[in-house]
């Protein structure tokens, strides 16, 4: 069985804009158009496709066909660039990515001044929850901290961030000054990213050599959680690049001297030969090394 092209389209046109009548509009047809097509295909495949939901969304069955759908896409478009001269027309080929929000604030966007024929559509998660958009087929490539690849896709090692518990000396001189780690950490006020942010209590961890509770803000936002710390609102996890300055500066202060989390990051992207992903890994891979640990 092959799969109809159209379908196969019109299935990406649905799951990208999220409703049966925003992909008509995209693609120029009617919405029942779009349902007969869709109708079309998962009678073909023998399974429900999309859950049509306010926004829609793939099923299990149906995420292999959006990666699919989007390579598809993408090597078509490389392939009449080609045809057509891309230098000459000035083209360019727009890439899917999902990056964890410290490497977005830190060393990936001068990544993408190396690839200045790429128009990139970025997406932000946990480093540890980024991989869950490649399965998914949402994007083309991924800083994740799983180092098993997703199926269909290669994987690289990029280095580790480093992060430096920090604090202001005011709120260090309060809860940490002449106190041991197991008796500060479980109950100093501690600032989190978000929900799925465990950085901070796994640094605590390796200290009290314990799980800890401390009262907690959640602030989310990069420059928002950074700000909070620089605040006094609570300690957290700075990057050690980020940090760096301020501790020299006695604006922050090292909670634990010699002491350090190191996350590591790996590159996923789909196993294509696919010229855009080859050029954007190796922009990534030349700014991870000088960047990450």
């Amino acid at each position: 069985m092959s799969l109809d092209p159209v379908q196969l389209e019109t299935f990406q046109a649905v799951v990208a804009h999220g409703t049966f009548d925003a992909a008509a509009r995209a693609l120029r047809v009617t919405p029942s158009a779009v349902s007969q097509r869709i109708k079309a295909l998962e009678q073909a495949v023998g399974q429900v496709l999309v859950r049509r939901t306010r926004p829609c969304v793939p099923t299990a069955a149906g995420a292999p066909l959006v990666r699919l759908g989007g390579q598809v896409a993408l090597l078509e478009q490389e392939a009449l660039d080609a045809a057509r001269g891309a230098l000459r027309d000035h083209t360019r080929t727009r890439v899917a990515v999902v990056v964890n929000a410290d490497s977005l604030a830190g060393w990936f966007l001068p990544a993408l001044t190396a690839v200045p024929d790429l128009l990139v559509d970025l997406h932000t998660d946990h480093e540890a929850h980024t991989a869950r958009l490649l399965r998914d087929g949402t994007v083309m490539a991924a800083v994740t901290t799983e180092r098993v690849a997703v199926q269909g896709c290669r994987v690289l090692r990029l280095g580790a961030m480093r992060y430096r518990a920090v604090a202001t000396p005011a709120l260090h001189a309060l809860w940490f000054a002449d106190r041991p780690p197991a008796a500060t950490f479980p109950v100093a006020p501690m600032v989190r990213f978000d929900r799925k942010d465990t950085l901070q209590h796994r640094f605590a961890r390796t200290l009290t050599r314990r799980d800890v509770d401390p009262p907690t803000h959640v602030v989310p936002g990069t420059a928002g959680f950074a700000r909070a710390i620089r605040l006094g609102l609570g300690w957290g996890l700075l990057p050690e690049a980020e940090a760096r300055p301020d501790i020299t500066a006695g604006r922050l202060v090292d909670l634990a001297a010699g002491h350090h989390l190191d996350v590591p990051l790996y590159w996923q992207c789909w196993r294509l030969e696919s010229a855009a992903l080859a050029a954007l890994t190796a922009a990534v891979r030349a700014a991870a090394d000088t960047a990450l640990y």
